[in-house]
């Protein structure tokens, strides 16, 4: 597959490219500066462009087959990060690309508590930190209000951390995943692995997914 991944050089984005790559695929590597190449895998095509303007998201994915978008949205602020997911889908829109958001977990219900967010659980999001649940829970808005485009979302788990890829994840939808102890992770290795075999063997439209140990 031809593969491009926004916000190629930051934690999760570095790590979808290994995994791409690994699998064979050819990845385009895209960052907004290109004074980040080297940061880059040399089997990568590195790109550099702004993952917030349509006409430059267009150019970059016209004749991918997927384009994943491992940016992060500036917190804090609803409109820009409801207005730059919302730029993001008019260039997938026009490139017609299926395209995968790494988003956040603010939105989950935890189990077992009626319904409770989150965003609105402090044993999961410190109050401190909601301002974060907030910018993940409109990028999540942006991508719903769109009807055009397949997309899909995935949401991490409550931790979310570097690691080993074992391969091993277990899937959900809208409700955290947790263990037999209560405990949501995964590493940021395996989210990619769940990732890239959404790319490969899409099993999500126009939805939410999200995946834990």
């Amino acid at each position: 597959m031809k593969i491009t991944v926004l916000g190629a050089a930051g934690n999760v984005g570095r790590r979808v490219v290994a995994e791409a790559l690994a699998r064979g695929h050819e990845v385009s590597a895209v960052v907004r500066d290109a004074r980040t190449f080297e940061a880059l895998p040399e089997a990568a095509i590195a790109k550099a462009g702004d993952a917030t303007d349509p006409f430059d998201v267009a150019r970059l994915t016209a004749g991918q087959d997927v384009v994943v978008n491992a940016t992060r949205p500036p917190a804090g602020d609803r409109e820009r990060v409801f207005e730059f997911t919302r730029s993001l889908m008019a260039g997938v829109a026009r490139s017609k690309v299926r395209l995968i958001v790494v988003g956040g977990a603010a939105t989950l219900t935890v189990p077992g508590t009626g319904g409770r967010t989150v965003m609105e659980d402090a044993s999961y999001l410190p109050v401190s930190a909601r301002h974060i649940g907030r910018a993940s829970a409109d990028q999540q808005e942006a991508c719903q209000t769109e009807s055009t485009v397949d997309w899909v979302y995935l949401s991490p788990p409550a931790n979310l951390v570097a690691g080993e890829r074992t391969g091993q994840y277990r899937l959900g939808t809208d409700e955290l995943v947790v263990d037999s102890d209560g405990n949501s992770s995964i590493s940021i290795e395996d989210l990619a692995v769940a990732l890239i075999d959404e790319a490969e063997a899409p099993r999500h439209h126009q939805q939410r997914f999200t995946v834990a140990y």
